[in-house]
């Protein structure tokens, strides 16, 4: 074991004030809640915090294409309605609205999970968190499911600019179908969604059978699972089959998205999962000692959300949190009980011992079709910034300062970091 890891935590409080709109599920105001929580808790005195860099579109452009890159940065809810054709073809929409600051929102959730990869590639931490990314329907060319840009796909392109293998991990309670059909030809990743699959539930991929093609094949695991899981019965499976990938494959590092749509109660789950067990499968991959990157994903009862991800910041502290909630700003939403503990789940649980072995024993063989790691001739490895080339007399002079300088720029009053663990103070020397 190390002795004790390092963590950094990356947050940037105008990521939570966007609003997807009234009748939409997905709140990004769980995100303020969430960091409020974990400050309550004390738990930024235990690590690193950062405010990420907001993506350039070049950046972004590192997998997405770059008309939709561009279309992004440039539509606005006033300008939508000239632009019909291209909403069509980007999928914009109900599910994915067009709303006031859009691509910043994305570029500060992309940032933070690139930035996360970096640290990590650069061994200025053992785990890096951003709870904002996670967003793992987005496609090369379209927005799916709440999730415009994939920071996950950026995030893990920069982790294998370091290492030769990249493990995905995905708890939430739908299918990690951008990231798999992103890595889907090829052996430098694997990803491992646990989700429920049929009844037409979203996105309606995520097979068994669904295992990777050409130097991919086998590479692309899925654990389809019905209604009703428990904590038992998933953290059972999970602990079964991740051990056997980590074994298997040897990743240099290990992305995990950690969804919690999957908890029980949430507005669009299915499952059964309280926090306990959810974490659970936190604290299993975190016993791995490798480079960790973890993010937020889909969670649509915003206060279970935030118990939820700052629970798995204690676990990924090696910290027991009290079950009373502390006073913090967002205090009322966890009434009546004020406390970190969830009401059990009450769904039917319609997966048998004999689906869950069935299942179980696909997998294992499907494992068995890899001989061993893949090896990969590591090439010269890129530079960490793709920065585009722009007149600095035209560029705004809060955006024309290098990162590291605002990096030491006072924090903002909403914000609150402290002491050692303040990256975002002003350097008075």
């Amino acid at each position: 074991m190390r002795s004790k890891d390092k963590i950094a935590y990356f947050y940037d409080g105008d990521v939570g004030s966007v609003y997807f709109g009234a009748k939409h599920p997905m709140k990004p105001h769980r995100l303020c809640m969430t960091h409020h929580l974990v400050l309550s808790y004390e738990l930024h005195k235990k690590m690193e915090i950062y405010r990420p860099h907001k993506a350039y579109p070049v950046e972004l452009a590192q997998f997405h294409s770059a008309d939709y890159v561009e279309f992004l940065h440039r539509i606005t809810p006033d300008t939508q309605h000239l632009f019909l054709d291209e909403l069509k073809k980007y999928n914009l929409g109900e599910d994915c609205p067009v709303f006031d600051n859009i691509f910043e929102f994305c570029q500060i959730y992309a940032g933070g999970t690139i930035d996360a990869a970096r640290r990590l590639n650069n061994q200025l931490c053992d785990i890096a968190i951003n709870w904002a990314g996670g967003l793992h329907h987005a496609k090369k060319c379209e927005a799916s499911g709440f999730c415009y840009i994939n920071d996950l796909v950026l995030g893990i392109l920069e982790l294998l600019k370091y290492h030769a293998r990249v493990l995905y991990i995905d708890i939430d309670v739908h299918h990690g179908d951008g990231v798999e059909e992103a890595f889907y030809f090829t052996d430098r990743v694997m990803t491992v969604s646990f989700h429920k699959y049929g009844d037409q539930f979203f996105p309606g991929t995520g097979d068994a059978k669904e295992i990777g093609e050409r130097e991919g094949k086998f590479y692309a695991i899925n654990v389809p699972l019905k209604d009703g899981i428990d904590d038992l019965s998933f953290t059972r499976l999970f602990k079964t089959i991740i051990s056997k990938v980590v074994e298997t494959y040897q990743p240099g590092a290990i992305v995990l998205q950690c969804g919690a749509d999957s908890l029980a109660g949430d507005r669009l789950g299915c499952f059964n999962l309280s926090i306990d067990g959810h974490s659970e499968c936190v604290s299993f991959v975190k016993r791995f000692n490798l480079p960790l990157l973890v993010t937020g994903g889909g969670g649509y009862t915003k206060e279970n959300v935030a118990r939820c991800w700052t629970v798995e910041t204690g676990v990924l502290l090696d910290t027991e949190l009290p079950n009373e909630i502390p006073e913090n700003d967002y205090i009322k939403y966890f009434a009546p009980e004020f406390s970190l503990k969830i009401p059990n789940g009450q769904i039917e649980n319609l997966n048998s011992k004999s689906y869950l072995s069935t299942i179980k024993m696909q997998v294992l063989e499907n494992l068995r079709c890899i001989q061993h790691a893949p090896s990969v001739q590591m090439q010269e490895v890129p530079p960490d910034f793709y920065i585009p080339d722009f007149d600095e007399d035209e560029q705004n002079p809060d955006e024309r300062i290098d990162q590291h300088t605002q990096d030491k720029r006072i924090q903002r009053d909403d914000e609150y970091y402290e002491a050692d663990n303040d990256n975002d103070q002003m350097d008075v020397s």
